[in-house]
């Protein structure tokens, strides 16, 4: 997700924003609860040009933006503070959940991270998403701790070192 992506869905001009992927957006995106997200994100890559090759990622199939994925930022930024550690999040809109794309969304993810040298990942999730806490434990994570976020409460942390 480029910056002018984000500009053009914060803005509300879905169809720069669609034709700024080349994707099709889905038909709730965004809802109110990802604005936040989205305008926190733009801010950090405008603020430090670190988040420009650590930002969100649109989740695409056949054109079709179905999520989005991405980290939370450079290594360091994370639940834990790990100075060499990427925390990585991921979103499938409800018609594409159940299938598998949020766990290739993270394997893709921590790819990508491997292919830059990262060899330690933090994920977080609420206690009660089971969803993404089965992904999480598929993956190889392993809980390390709690943490408050301050939108969603209480996260489980979990970590992974390859």
């Amino acid at each position: 997700m480029t910056p002018e992506f984000l500009e053009a869905v914060l803005d509300g001009d879905r169809a720069r924003a669609s034709e700024t992927l080349d994707v099709r957006l889905p038909d709730d995106f965004p809802g109110e609860g990802i604005m936040r997200f989205l305008a926190l994100r733009l801010s950090q890559m405008r603020r430090d040009e670190r988040f420009l090759q650590w930002c969100p990622h649109a989740v695409v199939l056949d054109g079709q933006m179905i999520g989005h994925a991405g980290y939370h930022g450079p290594p360091g930024v994370n639940a834990n503070q790990s100075p060499d550690a990427v925390e990585i999040g991921y979103t499938i809109e409800e018609p594409w959940r159940g299938h598998g794309y949020a766990t290739a969304a993270a394997t893709e993810l921590l790819r990508r991270a491997e292919e830059r040298g990262v060899r330690h990942y933090v994920a977080s999730a609420t206690p009660d998403n089971e969803p993404s806490l089965a992904i999480i434990r598929k993956l190889g994570f392993r809980q390390t701790g709690e943490a408050i976020d301050e939108e969603d409460g209480l996260e489980l942390v979990f970590e992974l070192e390859r």
